[in-house]
Formats: structure tokens, sequence, C-alpha cells
């Protein structure tokens, strides 16, 4: 089960609506291959449908998530706790630096943002959700263990 914002949660429906529109333009694209003629040397056809296999597995995908994601209410929580939603400020122990991460259900691949995106299923996922304020956490990472203080909750 995956715990998403309300905010991912319209990004996703919103894609998934952009898909299903995609998906009558292919199967338009599909009849107009096929009107070109013998099938098995029809590049155009065997394009469409490859495409159209594509979209509808990613439609899958998405309406799957959707069916087992859950809503994060941080209404609910303690004051001072990391929840899905959150934006945290760390201090990474080892080097004395801060930086901000939010804590995500899923990523949106974006690098511009003024904070990383956390996933809930990742190691520094895992060690912040639940975590308190003044905390300090361990990340177990592939290339060992780091230790992160949580300062504060911005958002």
């Amino acid at each position: 089960m995956d715990f998403i914002t309300n905010q991912e949660k319209a990004m996703m429906q919103a894609k998934l609506t952009e898909l299903r529109e995609m998906d009558r333009a292919l199967i338009q694209r599909i009849a107009d291959a096929r009107a070109l003629g013998d099938l098995r040397e029809n590049a155009e056809y065997h394009a469409a449908r490859e495409d159209k296999g594509m979209n509808d597995a990613k439609i899958k995908e998405i309406e799957g998530r959707l069916a087992t994601a859950q809503i994060a209410d941080s209404s609910a929580l303690p004051d001072g706790m990391v929840f899905v939603g959150a934006t945290v400020r760390l201090r990474d122990d080892d080097r004395g630096d801060d930086d901000l991460y939010r804590l995500v259900g899923q990523a949106t691949g974006r690098f511009d943002l003024e904070y990383v995106e956390v996933t809930t299923t990742s190691p520094m996922g895992v060690a912040l959700m639940k975590a308190t304020i003044g905390e300090s956490i361990r990340v177990d990472l592939p290339r060992g263990a780091k230790r992160f203080t949580i300062l504060a909750i911005v958002a």
C-alpha cells in the first residue's frame, strides 16, 4: 500500500485522463494504418500497436496505484511528526550541512525544486516516516549508514 498526498492523487488522475485521451487517438491511428493494406509489412500499423500497448500498460499501472493508495491525513498526527507530504530540514551529522527533503508517495522526477523528493519506500523515506523534530535518524544507504538530525518540519 502506498501513501500519497491529495496533490499526488490529483496529478495521477490528471495523467490517467491524459493517457485515456491518448488511447482514443492511438485506436484511430491503428484503424488508419490498417486501412493502408497488408498488415505483415505495414510498419505504421505495428508502431501504432506497440504505442497502444505501452499506453495501456501505463494506464493499468496508474489505475493499480490509485486503487491501493491511501491518502495521507496529516491532521490526525501529533505536531512535529514527519509523515507523507511533510517537508523537513535535515542536518547531515557527518558533514554538518542541512538540506530540505520532502516525503512523497511518488517522485515527480523534477530536479529544479528547492527540496529533494524522498519516496516512502526509499531507505531515507522509511527512516523519516513518523520521526519527530530533534530526533536523530539512521539511513542505511548502499555506501553505508548515514545519520541525520531532524531540525524542523517546514511544511
